[in-house]
């Protein structure tokens, strides 16, 4: 991930990690429908973590987490909430989906929420996740998905990016985030979106 998108969130995260959430009952349902899909002896990697908060409420469900996200002032905060809340079963660490070196089919599921709109290369992250997952693995995603952004809007945000000012951001549609999941290899399970400009929640399995 570009510099410039590292040091924006390393500069955001005390005031990120004070943020409500934009849209509670979207998130609660997030979280219910991830959550059974969960069970006791499964291996988690979440990428794009931020402040831990999503990793630590489905901590409690599996055997473990590994974190991983690009700003090491967000991860800190992850770590203290860690320790406040005295869960032993995350792992947070400084690394992007992109470098991410491990094996084929360590995973049992791997979590991108928020995360696919922001990279360079959303293709190539879905390719990695799939590599990462062992047969019947879940990719379970929340993405925002901006294709008919005025064009203004993209260009505030393109300078933005430009300056320092704002992350990087990659505007596409609905239905091509389904079809990069699917030429990857993955079904898609569980496809859910609360209203036309709101973030896309998707369950995507491996086959086995």
């Amino acid at each position: 991930m570009a510099t410039h998108s590292v040091k924006f969130w390393d500069r955001m995260a005390k005031r990120y990690s004070k943020q409500p959430i934009a849209d509670e009952a979207a998130y609660q349902k997030k979280l219910e429908v991830t959550q059974s899909y969960l069970s006791p002896d499964m291996r988690l990697l979440e990428f794009g973590c931020g402040t831990g908060s999503t990793a630590l409420i489905h901590a409690p469900l599996v055997k473990e987490i590994l974190a991983i996200d690009v700003s090491a002032n967000m991860l800190a905060i992850a770590q203290e909430k860690a320790d406040a809340q005295g869960i032993q079963n995350v792992q947070f660490k400084v690394q992007t989906i992109e470098d991410f070196d491990s094996h084929e089919g360590q995973f049992d599921a791997v979590l991108g929420m928020s995360i696919l709109h922001l990279l360079g290369n959303k293709e190539a992250a879905i390719e990695k996740v799939f590599h990462l997952l062992k047969p019947g693995g879940l990719f379970i995603s929340s993405t925002v998905c901006a294709d008919k952004m005025i064009a203004p809007l993209r260009w505030a945000i393109r300078l933005g990016y430009a300056v320092g000012l704002l992350p990087h951001f990659k505007g596409f549609s609905k239905e091509n985030l389904e079809a990069s999941m699917v030429q990857a290899g993955f079904d898609l399970d569980y496809v859910w979106r609360p209203g036309e400009n709101k973030a896309v929640f998707i369950v995507a399995k491996k086959p086995h």
